[in-house]
């Protein structure tokens, strides 16, 4: 993706800054107000065209915050053939196997409420692993940014932490099992642009344990079976988002049954065009 089709948009303290043909201008306004323009893209563009770049960009992006203001942030399960199985097999003795069959084929999609920004960490951030779980793992997601008029205006990583043996155990545990203190990371930015990603688009997913890594997967937006527009579709029926709301998508990488994510280790998501989130585990 060139840089003349794309904007990166960082939050900061003071508003945000846009990164926009290697140069990087101040956006001094409201967060909020911002990222609801339907037209962000020819907004932003229309800015940088009009002032200064700034000197010193390196160190405005050094204090970046999480791409979230007042936004909730929801999520879709279910989205990708790879979670279809094992969202099944984690939840078969509890007899909820073939609702996760039954969910990846219907019409309607499974979408569910994550995280309030409080819950919410950026980029360098320490997510929180819960403590009556015994099975953690990290899902990377693509995540949608979207206005309060159902437009989606970009596109950042997303981090879906998620407790298994809670979610396998019954399903009508899924709020905790998604839902907790620093359950959710997004950043380092958001992805503005008016064309929608391309299928081929990579997902990559490490995982370091001191100086192992120990998990190493990548996906395609290609192996998503729901377009993004259909899941803002319906997450927007009945159910106003006076601020907007950051949507993720699902996930197509789901680590090995063996895999518990313990303290110290470090979850890394890249997303082609985006870039990278990284976040210790505590």
């Amino acid at each position: 993706m060139t840089t003349t089709s794309a904007i990166r948009l960082y939050r900061t303290a003071n508003g945000a800054v846009a990164e926009c043909d290697s140069a990087f201008h101040a956006v001094e306004q409201d967060w909020d107000d911002l990222v609801n323009d339907d037209a962000l893209f020819d907004a932003l563009r229309s800015h940088c065209a009009s002032s200064t770049p700034l000197p010193e960009a390196g160190r405005a992006l050094g204090t970046a915050l999480a791409p979230i203001g007042r936004q909730e942030v929801w999520a879709c399960g279910v989205t990708y053939f790879r979670s279809r199985e094992a969202r099944v097999a984690e939840s078969r003795d509890a007899g909820g196997g073939d609702f996760y069959e039954r969910v990846y084929d219907a019409d309607r999609p499974e979408l569910f409420f994550k995280a309030t920004a409080q819950r919410v960490v950026g980029h360098g951030a320490a997510m929180h692993l819960r403590r009556d779980s015994r099975w953690i793992v990290p899902e990377p997601e693509l995540t949608l940014a979207v206005t309060r008029n159902a437009r989606i205006v970009g596109y950042t990583v997303g981090n879906d932490l998620s407790c298994r043996d809670i979610e396998g155990e019954n399903p009508l545990y899924l709020p905790q099992a998604k839902t907790f203190d620093r359950c959710a990371a997004l950043g380092p930015c958001l992805l503005v642009t008016p064309e929608p990603l391309p299928p081929a688009t990579v997902i990559h997913l490490v995982i370091r344990r001191a100086d192992a890594v120990i998990a190493d997967e990548t996906t395609t937006l290609a192996q998503m079976k729901r377009r993004p527009d259909e899941l803002v579709e319906w997450l927007f029926r009945d159910n106003a988002h006076p601020a907007g709301c950051l949507l993720m998508t699902g996930t197509g990488i789901v680590p090995s049954d063996e895999l518990c994510l313990e303290p110290g280790d470090v979850v890394d998501i890249e997303i082609d065009g985006i870039g990278k989130l990284s976040n210790p585990m505590d």
